[in-house]
């Protein structure tokens, strides 16, 4: 089952993340497709704002995971895989214990840990058409 969604500018993003998270509760894995520069990293911010996270959000691109509290028992852990070199290394950073918890997931550049990503995860695709975004959500 998937549903698309078009944003004409960032701003729309903060809407679309309300309408995706009731789209598709229960689920808290999260893979992110798209080009650099699509949007996925706004998203996640604006997703993680509604689920009420008060850190500041922002790419981990260089420390591979970022971890933001919704409240005194429930987390978020938001990656992006860009730098990953192999597999190997995301086995060695302890993977399993993050995608085993019961925390919100959120993965960007899952295409580079293919034979990691869940069949169970939520599948977000964004792309651009002109200047508008489009995010189909599969699940």
């Amino acid at each position: 089952m998937s549903k698309i969604l078009f944003a004409e500018n960032l701003e729309q993003l903060n809407s679309i993340s309300e309408q995706i998270l009731k789209h598709t509760f229960p689920y808290k894995k999260f893979a992110f497709y798209g080009e650099m520069g699509v949007g996925k990293t706004t998203l996640i911010k604006a997703l993680s704002l509604h689920l009420g996270v008060t850190d500041m959000v922002s790419s981990p691109t260089f420390s591979i995971v970022n971890e933001y509290r919704i409240n005194e028992s429930e987390k978020i852990y938001h990656f992006d895989f860009f730098r990953t070199e192999d597999e190997q290394e995301v086995y060695d950073m302890g993977y399993e214990e993050y995608f085993l918890s019961n925390a919100y997931c959120f993965v960007e550049w899952p295409e580079k840990i293919t034979n990691l990503i869940e069949e169970d995860m939520v599948r977000v695709k964004m792309s651009t058409e002109g200047t508008t975004r489009r995010i189909e959500v599969i699940l």
